[in-house]
């Protein structure tokens, strides 16, 4: 089956992933599972709020956990090889340059992202300009504070 390209991911997001799947299975399951004893022990659950809460929690949980392995049994790991540094693809580095000074961002999926870490999504307004962009090209985006000019300084492997 074809890689599609929403499905590739770098190395550091496929190990985070790993690790929150492992640390949710191994740790938050057994915390919320005695956080359900425990309340069973008050009696009538109609009236438990701890309860309900713990089953909430574990809900959402077992939610994430299932979220996590889809992504984890499609993810294709980006090969460091084959990232142009021509054109801006995902998991390229792209220093961009703006009103505001240079930035530099790993262009990541949207699993991936964490724009405090610089690691920007394909699939964010920023991200979408500037797939198969070349270096020296000038876009504009709209973002929340209104249409701001990118232009693309450089374009490195980043993975």
């Amino acid at each position: 089956m074809a890689t599609r390209e929403s499905d590739s991911i770098t190395r550091e997001g496929m190990d985070r992933l790993k690790e929150e799947l492992e640390y949710r299975k191994a740790i938050v399951r057994t915390e919320i599972a005695e956080r359900i004893k425990v309340a069973l022990s008050f009696g009538d659950l109609s009236e438990n709020s701890e309860y309900d809460d713990a089953k909430q929690e574990q809900a959402t949980n077992e939610a994430r956990i299932a979220e996590i392995e889809s992504i984890l049994n499609r993810a294709q790991v980006i090969d460091r090889e084959k990232i142009s540094t021509t054109e801006v693809t995902r998991g390229a580095t792209v220093t961009l340059s703006s009103e505001f000074g240079m930035e530099t961002y790993l262009l990541v999926n949207s699993v991936e992202e964490n724009i405090f870490e610089n690691r920007l999504s394909t699939e964010s307004p920023v991200g979408q300009a500037i797939l198969n962009r070349k270096r020296g090209e000038v876009v504009v985006v709209r973002t929340p504070s209104g249409m701001q000019e990118y232009t693309i300084v450089d374009i490195a492997t980043g993975v």
